[in-house]
């Protein structure tokens, strides 16, 4: 008998988390890197370095309304977010779902929690950048309310998408 996959808890990393965070980073950026970047780009030992410590420095928690999520399930950090005010914006940095885990609700669960947080904060528009071949990452964010920026379409070798955070709904 087959059972559901467990539902993802999303809570905020520690520095505990750091070792699975950077792998899950790196693991998930090579299914959309290889094939477009030389490896060592996104995957070499330089790179590695460079990541480890900005997460390093994200999970310090100094920089205000910052935060790093993670959805835990039975595997453990199956997923991450990363977001901050830029230029006033809410700015999703980072955002990936280990692709073993791909397909299960993570995402969307992740998702719904930046949302959450990004409304509590406040803010009323968000802002990413996803890479341009990466054809499943930017599907994932349009099902999601995503658009391209009119203003800011591009940013480099990235797409520029934007987000309406809908305001809170009364309840009853």
């Amino acid at each position: 008998m087959s059972f559901p996959p467990s539902v993802p808890a999303i809570r905020t990393a520690v520095p505990d988390d750091l070792d699975a965070i950077a792998a899950l980073h790196a693991e998930a950026r090579a299914t959309y890197y290889r094939g477009h970047l030389p490896e060592d780009d996104y995957d070499g030992p330089a790179e590695r370095a460079r990541a480890r410590a900005g997460w390093t420095r994200a999970l310090a928690g100094e920089d205000p309304g910052a935060a790093v999520l993670c959805a835990v399930d039975d595997t453990g950090v199956a997923g991450i977010a990363a977001y901050r005010p830029l230029e006033g914006v809410m700015t999703l940095t980072q955002f990936h779902v280990a692709p073993a885990r791909w397909r299960r609700g993570i995402g969307g669960a992740l998702h719904a929690a930046c949302v959450t947080a990004w409304r509590r904060a406040g803010a009323g528009t968000a802002r990413l950048e996803v890479y341009e071949h990466n054809r499943r990452a930017q599907s994932f964010y349009v099902r999601h309310g995503w658009y391209p920026d009119p203003h800011h379409p591009r940013h480099d070798t990235h797409l520029v998408l934007r987000f309406e955070v809908p305001e809170p709904t009364d309840r009853p």
